[in-house]
């Protein structure tokens, strides 16, 4: 860019500005870093919203009123679009992603890993709002006060659902961070604070709309105006961070999958090569 003629940069695909080979390495790593968070964003959006149109489509097959309502959706589309994008494509760039090999440009930007990730992760919260939905009876403190609806809009059954699935999409936010079944999660967060203080940011708004500002909030948001009680706050977070379990459990039983077909490929090759050839028949 400094030195060469002017006819050299016509024909060149890449021209370095700088004159300096090491920005090739940078221009890299910040391209694969930029690839890898969409795909970051991309498993934590779709996630969310497979979650979402699964529940509802199920309950209306089963005859049964959706737990979350139309501002439920729209807090829980903050999380996932606004807050998540900017999350997930703060994460600094790292040298392991010098380690891999280049991104075939025909290869699809869900990986299976992701496939996985996705689906795995929105069984489990599906699941688990389907079961509180329909068996709540366990659950401590449903009743705050004489006359307070079992379960339904304003009622701590119904506080309680909206609150295990904002709690699950905030702790697979973290989950959302690696691609390719990695179980150190933590790694890199105390290089990415802007990481942090979103996820601690809307964990603290959620309390705040759950338990502090609920009663102004318990019509807009049909929730109970007092909020929960300490038990049921750790059963929400319970749920909510099984999730980092959950996905533990989908990296290993794909490792697992993996290891039982190439041993049997290996098992098959193996057994054609030492199999004694009998002559034509």
């Amino acid at each position: 860019g400094i030195a060469g003629t002017q006819i050299a940069k016509d024909a060149a695909n890449i021209i370095l500005l700088d004159d300096n080979f090491a920005s090739i390495v940078v221009a890299a790593k910040w391209g694969r870093n930029v690839f890898d968070s969409i795909q970051k964003f991309l498993q934590f959006q779709l996630t969310v919203n497979i979650s979402i149109l699964s529940l509802n489509v199920i309950c209306a097959i089963i005859g049964t009123k959706c737990p979350l309502t139309v501002l439920h959706l729209l807090w829980l589309n903050l999380i996932m679009d606004s807050a998540a994008s900017l999350a997930l494509a703060s994460e600094p760039p790292t040298d392991e992603l010098l380690m891999r090999p280049p991104t075939n440009r025909n290869d699809s930007i869900i990986t299976k890993q992701m496939l996985i990730n996705m689906i795995g992760m929105a069984c489990y919260e599906v699941g688990i709002m389907l079961y509180l939905l329909h068996d709540y009876k366990w659950i401590p403190d449903l009743i705050a006060d004489p006359g307070d609806p079992v379960t339904g809009p304003k009622s701590r059954h119904g506080t309680m659902l909206f609150n295990i699935f904002v709690l699950m999409q905030v702790f697979n936010e973290y989950n959302a961070r690696f691609l390719r079944g990695e179980w150190r999660i933590w790694r890199g967060l105390s290089k990415n604070p802007l990481f942090a203080a979103i996820s601690i940011g809307t964990m603290v708004f959620q309390v705040t709309m759950v338990q502090i500002a609920a009663p102004v909030l318990t019509h807009a948001l049909k929730i109970h105006p007092k909020g929960l009680s300490a038990k049921q706050w750790a059963i929400c977070l319970g749920f909510g961070m099984a999730t980092l379990v959950v996905q533990q459990i989908l990296n290993n039983g794909r490792r697992l999958i993996v290891f039982l077909v190439h041993r049997g490929k290996q098992e098959d090759g193996s057994s054609v090569e030492q199999r004694p050839w009998t002559g034509p028949k």
